[in-house]
């Protein structure tokens, strides 16, 4: 459905008086199959926003070549708008117009005649939970309705493949759990191919089929949320006790990374943490040491971005930042 080649992005920009250039993507490869839904994280300035810009034609590459639904980036790129959906972080529906009426506008655009688009209009409007929307002036709605409404937006040339920018950004928990529902039907009942940029780490765990990790403008990893998180060296077990050098003692027997002692806590990694718990409280209460709390935590996404770049996902500020937000000058 989509294969990227060295694609890149550098951008001209303004510090005081001199004009330097900024890489934002530096050749990412990307392949996506037919039907996989597939995240794209990366912590802000990482060159999610301005990669998802180029395979979206929004922005052309410095470099690097990309087809997309079928049709070559830079010599067909109408071809691939007619192919895709997009919904970008701010939303692109008019604040001042009715719901139903920007729906049916959007299926004119793409070439529906009057009844296919009002009939397009009233599906999409029934699969988004937005009927009694229909006839309500778009600014009225809350965000996760409205969040819904982009996405209906991107969907109604019922395109083979559909860009989602952080769609559910702003949101509040209930909004977000509720978008994720949709889009999770989308995938499954319709097998649209999905390609979602996000810096949630929960959004990704539970949505997607495949994840790429993206910083300082390069792909630093790619695999299944479970093939990611067993890249961690093994489980966190986290021990609060009365004797921590005592529990650090017996924890530096069992197989995994040495232990650190934080206080009362002792933390240390291990291949099954879960395993080696029984072994560690049984010595404990032969030496007579209270366990003051226990856990064991499975590898995150966030650990996985910690371990191959040292920061994590949730950083705001990152070393390269990404001109696609506010680009200053022109790409070379």
């Amino acid at each position: 459905m989509m294969t990227a080649r060295g694609l890149a992005r550098t951008f001209r920009a303004r510090r005081g008086r001199t004009v330097e250039e900024v890489t934002a993507v530096a050749g990412v490869d990307i392949d996506v199959a037919a039907g996989e839904l597939v995240g794209f994280l990366g912590p802000n300035g990482a060159g999610k926003t301005t990669t998802l810009r180029m395979l979206t034609t929004l922005l052309a590459p410095t470099a690097g070549t990309a087809t997309v639904a079928g049709h070559d980036l830079r010599t067909d790129p109408a071809g691939v708008r007619r192919r895709i959906g997009y919904v970008g972080q701010s939303g692109g529906a008019g604040p001042d117009c009715r719901v139903r009426d920007e729906l049916e506008l959007q299926a004119r655009l793409y070439g529906l005649s009057a009844a296919e688009a009002a009939g397009r209009a009233a599906d999409l409007l029934g699969s988004f939970d937005l009927g009694e929307a229909g006839s309500r002036v778009v600014q009225t709605l809350s965000g996760g309705q409205r969040r819904r409404l982009d996405i209906a937006m991107g969907l109604v040339h019922r395109p083979p493949l559909l860009f989602l920018d952080e769609p559910s950004t702003g949101l509040d928990p209930q909004s977000r759990a509720n978008l994720w529902e949709h889009i999770s039907r989308l995938h499954a009942e319709h097998g649209t191919t999905l390609f979602l940029t996000t810096h949630y780490l929960d959004e990704a765990d539970a949505l997607c089929d495949r994840i790429l990790v993206i910083d300082r403008g390069r792909i630093v990893a790619a695999g299944t949320p479970d093939e990611l998180k067993r890249r961690v060296s093994g489980d966190l077990v986290v021990v609060g006790a009365d004797s921590p050098e005592v529990v650090a003692r017996l924890a530096t027997d069992l197989p995994g990374e040495q232990p650190a002692v934080d206080g009362s806590t002792v933390r240390f990694r291990t291949p099954d943490g879960a395993g080696v718990l029984p072994a560690l409280l049984r010595g404990m209460d032969a030496a007579g040491v209270a366990a003051l709390s226990v856990e064991v935590r499975r590898p995150s996404l966030d650990d996985v971005f910690l371990t191959l770049t040292g920061r994590t996902l949730r950083d705001a500020e990152a070393d390269v930042p990404d001109p696609a937000a506010a680009p200053v000058g022109a790409a070379r």
